[in-house]
């Protein structure tokens, strides 16, 4: 199930590139993509003024962000498998620092929107390529372990990039958050060029479209590759359905503020930090197998506890709903670095199409349940329907991922 030949750490010493360098090359890279669909967030509202238009297509600017980074997944992870990784990371890069001074002069909304879906394409080339990277230099174990120290880079990007967004956006206007990316973005274009080498394993030819396709297949029938999907999406969907539902209940049920809402919400993001250095911690020394189940205990625990809390509280304040979910986060943070490291380990030489199979199920999945749970959250009193669909895509979690890792 888990094929070898990955490329081992040795064959980079020519360029002299240490683990911990790697490491932090790739959190930098990673960090890209969230950081630029956070960062224009506070500018919004300002937007409409600034370009005449409408609150509504404003929103177009995040929410085809947020589908230009799913559906390039697709593309990226196969194209790193084709032409090997370096140059499809260098390639998102400059795509990522071009589209992001060309934003500064975009006259109309529509501009910015182009500007902005080109802008996803290149950003998500390090949180994809960068799952490949790892696991051809590392076994699966070691992987996750990896893995989850990048994978932190996601949680503290989206903390950071707003405040740093509002700062900038009220200082000089909301141009100056494009130029804050595209220098990040420029900054890690000639680090990633001068230090990355090119890791795609060997044995690995680079073969045309017919070959990606066959190793998609080849993918897509294996009863673990789908455990390992299903874990990551799944799993994640118990946060996503949160994220969906939570600030209705918050602010609209509990007539809580919006601040208010944004500081209890940092009880999720420890949780799901806390998971992600537990499970480079401890991936190595227990397995990916046994960190997934039991990251799917830790959700199923928080969710049978929220439906507690709310049954015994109907109408209590935010304290009934967020402490729960750290157990959830905590879960999430345990999981993914490991069911990512499993689902790109069934073939390491279409890992790249395997980290992005995973990507955009995952993305896909999320964006689903956030926007069902809104709905089911709005025509509701409390946040008991909210707690019922966070146990059920639990419950769903671990059994299917149960079900699909004993055909396997």
């Amino acid at each position: 199930m888990d094929a070898p030949l990955p490329k081992p750490p040795a064959e980079i010493a020519p360029l002299r590139m240490s683990t911990g360098v790697l490491l932090a090359l790739l959190m930098a890279m990673t960090a890209v993509g969230p950081l630029a669909l956070n960062i224009l967030v506070p500018a919004t509202p300002g937007l409409v003024a600034t370009l005449n238009t409408d609150p509504a297509t404003v929103q177009l600017t995040v929410s085809l962000y947020l589908l230009g980074l799913a559906v390039s997944q697709l593309a990226l992870g196969p194209l790193s498998d084709r032409f090997g990784r370096r140059p499809v990371v260098i390639a998102g890069l400059l795509l990522t620092v071009v589209t992001s001074f060309a934003a500064l002069f975009a006259s109309s909304i529509t501009g910015l929107i182009v500007a902005r879906a080109f802008q996803s394409f290149g950003a998500s080339t390090g949180i994809v390529i960068g799952r490949a990277i790892i696991r051809d230099l590392y076994d699966r174990e070691r992987a996750a372990s990896m893995i989850g120290w990048v994978a932190t880079m996601m949680v503290v990007a989206p903390m950071v990039s707003p405040l740093i967004g509002g700062l900038l956006d009220t200082a000089f206007g909301w141009e100056m958050t494009f130029v804050f990316v595209g220098v990040w973005a420029l900054l890690v274009l000639i680090w990633t060029y001068v230090k990355l080498p090119e890791t795609r394993p060997d044995h690995v030819t680079g073969g045309g479209p017919s070959y990606l396709a066959s190793e998609a297949r080849t993918l897509l029938t294996s009863p673990a590759f789908n455990g390992y999907v299903l874990a990551a999406a799944l799993g994640s969907a118990t946060f996503f359905a949160f994220l969906g539902g939570a600030p209705h209940v918050t602010i609209g049920l509990m007539n809580e503020s919006s601040a208010a809402y944004g500081a209890w919400f940092i009880i999720t993001a420890l949780g799901y930090m806390m998971g992600n250095l537990a499970a480079a911690k401890l991936s190595q020394r227990l397995g990916v197998d046994a960190m997934i189940r039991t990251g799917l205990g830790f959700e199923l625990f928080g969710a049978v506890l929220t439906i507690a809390i709310v049954w015994l509280f109907p109408l209590g304040g935010p304290a009934t709903i967020f402490p729960p979910q750290f157990f959830i986060s905590f879960g999430n943070g345990l999981l993914l670095p490991n069911s990512i490291a499993g689902a790109v380990s069934i073939r390491p030489q279409a890992a790249g199409t395997a980290s992005g199979l995973v990507g955009f199920t995952q993305m896909a999945v999320g964006a689903i349940a956030a926007q069902m749970t809104s709905w089911i959250v709005s025509l509701s009193l409390t946040a008991m329907p909210m707690a019922v669909t966070i146990l059920l895509f639990a419950v769903a979690a671990m059994s299917g991922y149960a079900w699909l890792m004993r055909r396997a």
